[in-house]
């Protein structure tokens, strides 16, 4: 009998790539590098793997706490203590954020942890924004290197650039120009409206239940994949940026005085990555060399937003009109912030 079905087959290479898409980049450009490098390929493979390794308890906490919360229900909760102040919330997320001791490598999972949970993209956004900019110990070593000022000066950037860019897209969502930002398989739109309107009863013992085991073991493999193969392909990127786009290299050109500096340090720091300790030191000569103090803020601000793993976890979670406004976003706010800096130093 002749089949008459008119279902296409997929292609076996077609649904591999789509399930596997990233994981296979990871494993292509290693492979690549090895053939032209073998050293620097076993360099990146272990950087990779021990920038995981220091990223673990942060994966282990937020994956623990995202399943935690669907397995008992909790996120019901989480979600709606986001809703009926959003001002609010944006505000005590940039605060949060600039005061949290998060690098852009560990508040990935938090953030995905967040969202996953529901909670409003604008407060989210105020703390992603802000978190990577300022944590306490930099906040100790920027005053040791740079002066107790400039500490001081990159805290309120941190914690402004998150009330600018919480409030932004506050703006925005109220109007309906983010309307469902986050990809299809990450929370439920970033509002948390299905939660909200439908709440259940929290279930605190929720391994007391087969059903609740189930759904924490399947949350968390779903998180730690997910992270995990995200994190794996943006550590593999960032160690060859490292290796042959030297930091030097990138601030040298940030030097001289004036606006344009400021506008040119905050252009170069949205795409480079420079890890923000390293950064310090090579900033300080810069500016003993002439740089202004205002073009060495905007640098570390647009570099620290958009570092690789920061913006490679940006695009994972969000779509790209999400992730070209987090761009935009991270862009304006380190010119405004050097802009200022510098107009107070004048003073």
């Amino acid at each position: 009998m002749t089949d008459l079905s008119t279902t296409p087959k997929q292609n076996p290479a077609a649904l591999l790539w789509k399930k596997h898409s990233v994981w296979l980049v990871s494993g292509l450009l290693l492979l690549v590098v090895a053939i032209v490098s073998p050293p620097q390929a076993i360099a990146s493979a272990e950087f990779t793997l021990a920038s995981l390794a220091k990223t673990a308890p942060y994966l282990l906490l937020s994956i623990g706490i995202a399943a935690w919360a669907v397995a008992t229900g909790a996120d019901n909760l989480i979600a709606k203590a986001f809703t009926g102040a959003p001002v609010l919330m944006i505000l005590l997320g940039a605060l949060a954020g600039g005061l949290s001791p998060f690098c852009s490598c560990g508040v990935i999972p938090l953030i995905a942890a967040l969202l996953a949970m529901g909670v409003p993209l604008s407060a989210v956004m105020a703390f992603w924004l802000a978190s990577p900019v300022m944590d306490p110990s930099m906040f100790v070593l920027t005053t040791g290197v740079l002066g107790f000022e400039f500490a001081l000066a990159k805290t309120f950037a941190a914690i402004g650039l998150g009330l600018f860019g919480g409030l932004v897209v506050l703006a925005l969502t109220t109007s309906g120009g983010l309307a469902d930002p986050l990809r299809p398989d990450i929370g439920n739109g970033g509002c948390g409206g299905s939660k909200i309107r439908a709440p259940k009863p929290v279930v605190w013992r929720f391994w007391q239940e087969t059903e609740r085991r189930e759904k924490f073991g399947r949350e968390a493999v779903k998180t730690t994949l997910f992270l995990g193969k995200w994190l794996t392909l943006a550590f593999l990127l960032e160690s060859l940026m490292l290796a042959y786009i030297p930091a030097e290299t990138i601030t040298s050109v940030l030097g001289g005085t004036g606006i344009a500096p400021i506008a040119l340090a905050s252009l170069v720091g949205v795409p480079a990555y420079l890890n923000g300790y390293a950064a310090l030191p090579l900033v300080g000569g810069l500016i003993e060399q002439g740089m202004t103090s205002g073009a060495g803020l905007a640098f570390l601000v647009a570099g620290g937003v958009t570092s690789l793993p920061a913006a490679i976890a940006v695009w994972a979670l969000v779509k790209p009109r999400v992730f070209a406004l987090y761009i935009a976003l991270s862009l304006s706010g380190a010119l405004a912030a050097g802009l200022l800096f510098q107009s107070w130093l004048m003073l």
